[in-house]
């Protein structure tokens, strides 16, 4: 029996990295039987003569939008221009990374696109993320972000049209991912990637994974204000307070003294009402 790690997954096939082979293997009926759902980036015991994977190994942690395990990090890559930049969208990817306890950092992509009144708002926004505890890089500082990557396995997410192929590509020449333009009918980038895949440099792991114009939240409505780190740092008068509509909410009056953006505030409001 051998151990190996799942780099990809077509149908019910699995490639299994091993020693630098990739063997394309079925799971074996127990895995099937026991509704075990096997994602890129599961260690697994397999057989490499029968091309059968018998065991999944215990997970470090794991999604199941994208549908991958044992990562060490997440690189939200988020479009300023063309498609526009979506508040939305990234707060409830950090949201989604929080409530899984999985590190989040904010790659701004297509800088060169902005004016430089949309460059002032910017710079305000991405100040504001820095300060609350994100790491934020822009997709131009390759070296920055092949520093973050090293040693780690990190998923790659985001809208589509926001670059990722582009920056896989930067990163190392030899991946040679296809890069689409954007569907000037749609506003958004035209599907390049269409399956999760892990990928390695020399000194790290990366998971590619397939672009999207929404994501589901699928949070718990009282956990989702546990969910934005910088609330943490206020202490309200209520135990439970949901930060909506009670009187005196400390977050409340932290977004009225612009100590709190107000756009996450709005985004946080948004989400606890569709929560």
């Amino acid at each position: 029996m051998n151990n190996g790690r799942i780099v990809k997954i077509l149908s019910d096939d699995y490639f299994i990295s091993k020693d630098k082979e990739i063997y394309v293997c079925k799971a074996r009926g127990k895995l099937k039987n026991d509704k075990i759902n096997l994602k890129v980036g599961d260690y697994v015991l397999f057989n490499k003569d029968e091309k059968y994977v018998y065991e999944l190994i215990a997970r470090r942690n794991y999604l199941d939008r994208p549908n991958v395990a044992n990562i060490d990090q997440v690189l939200i890559i988020t479009s300023l221009k063309k498609p526009d930049f979506d508040s939305n969208l990234l707060d409830k990817l950090l949201a989604i990374f929080e409530n899984k306890n999985i590190k989040a950092i904010i790659c701004f992509t297509k800088k060169d696109l902005l004016s430089n009144i949309e460059l002032k708002k910017l710079k305000k926004v991405v100040n504001y993320y820095q300060k609350i505890g994100y790491k934020v890089v822009y997709n131009t500082n390759i070296r920055k972000i092949k520093k973050i990557l090293k040693h780690k396995t990190t998923v790659l997410t985001g809208q589509t049209g926001s670059g990722k192929s582009t920056l896989l590509n930067k990163l190392d020449p030899n991946f040679n991912f296809k890069t689409n333009e954007i569907s000037k009918a749609l506003g958004r980038g035209k599907h390049t990637t269409t399956e999760v895949t892990l990928v390695s440099t020399s000194s790290s792991n990366i998971i590619d994974t397939p672009g999207f114009s929404s994501v589901d939240l699928n949070i718990d409505k009282k956990e989702i204000k546990n969910c934005f780190i910088e609330f943490k740092k206020y202490s309200c008068p209520y135990t439970d307070c949901l930060h909506s509509n009670e009187q005196d909410c400390q977050i409340k009056k932290m977004v009225s003294q612009d100590k709190i953006l107000k756009s996450r505030y709005e985004n946080y409001l948004n989400f606890l009402e569709r929560g």
